[in-house]
């Protein structure tokens, strides 16, 4: 990430709330939140994620979040897709699971055996997805990341709001904060709203941008170093999904969840880039650098 923009962003970040509040994330502070995996461990004890994502001509958004997830150390997936979706699901993400979404129901009962459950990628906005989607808010309690067309569902239906467990990570871009919270005038700006809103629902918001800036419940704002304009493509965002669902899963609480993932995801990105160059890199290069960007943290 270009230091001039992480100066920038903390500097006007620090002229609105103060320098106890405001904290650039670089390899140390990210590396101090990173669990090691327990020699005796077994697929159970790293969680079992629920993604529900992809739409008819959307599955690729489907697979890029879930060949995510699967790449940063969940046990078990399922992704939640329509049936059109199943062969192409399975065909590039083996390691998944899938269901369809009526086989959910009785959703309150299936629910309990995923330990975090993300919504969004590619999911589109029609009326029986935005039903699906009330219904697991509705339905659960797991800690949720919400992304992309969740996000918008939730902006056209402000009730959608209110039954956003606690412990969730929201990641709008600016247009999708914009949508939820209303648009300011400069992204100092966005970032109080995006602030206000962690506070006053208990989640944490990630706003996407250059720098990616994390804002806590407590009010606290995280800035990430990594990450560079390569990653301004189609698909990105679904992988950054997947990352943050993958360490709820595991049962890192929603701001580490969301330091550790857009740190990792920044850094893959910057692996991507200086191999293939911020103008050919795609989203898929991203998560295919994740084993590497993860083998850099690892202790």
């Amino acid at each position: 990430m270009d230091r001039t923009l992480v100066e920038n962003r903390r500097k006007s970040l620090l002229s609105e709330v103060g320098g106890e509040r405001v904290f650039t994330d670089e390899t140390a502070s990210v590396e101090s939140l990173i669990r090691p995996r327990a020699p005796e461990a077994y697929k159970n004890s790293f969680g079992h994620a629920l993604l529900y994502a992809g739409s008819p001509g959307m599955a690729g958004a489907a697979v890029l979040s879930a060949r995510a997830c699967m790449r940063s150390g969940v046990g078990l997936l399922t992704v939640c897709s329509p049936a059109c979706n199943n062969v192409i699901l399975q065909t590039s993400v083996p390691e998944a699971m899938t269901i369809t979404p009526d086989r959910l129901r009785p959703l309150e009962e299936c629910l309990k055996r995923f330990s975090a459950v993300g919504a969004g990628p590619g999911l589109g906005t029609d009326g029986e997805t935005a039903l699906t989607l009330r219904d697991i808010l509705e339905s659960t309690e797991r800690p949720m990341v919400l992304d992309a067309d969740a996000l918008n569902m939730i902006a056209r239906d402000a009730s959608l709001m209110d039954i956003v467990p606690k412990g969730s990570v929201m990641t709008p871009h600016p247009g999708e904060l914009s949508r939820l919270t209303g648009r300011s005038d400069d992204m100092t700006g966005n970032l109080m709203r995006a602030s206000e809103l962690a506070s006053a629902r208990g989640i944490t918001v990630v706003v996407k941008g250059a720098p990616t800036v994390t804002a806590a419940p407590d009010g606290t704002f995280y800035i990430n170093t990594t990450g560079n304009a390569g990653m301004a493509t189609a698909g990105s965002g679904d992988v950054l999904t997947g990352i943050v669902l993958a360490l709820l899963a595991q049962g890192y609480d929603g701001i580490e969840a969301a330091r550790i993932a857009v740190y990792i995801h920044g850094l893959a990105g910057d692996m991507a880039a200086r191999e293939l160059s911020r103008t050919a890199m795609t989203s898929a290069d991203i998560t295919s650098r994740l084993a590497g960007a993860w083998l850099i943290m690892e202790k």
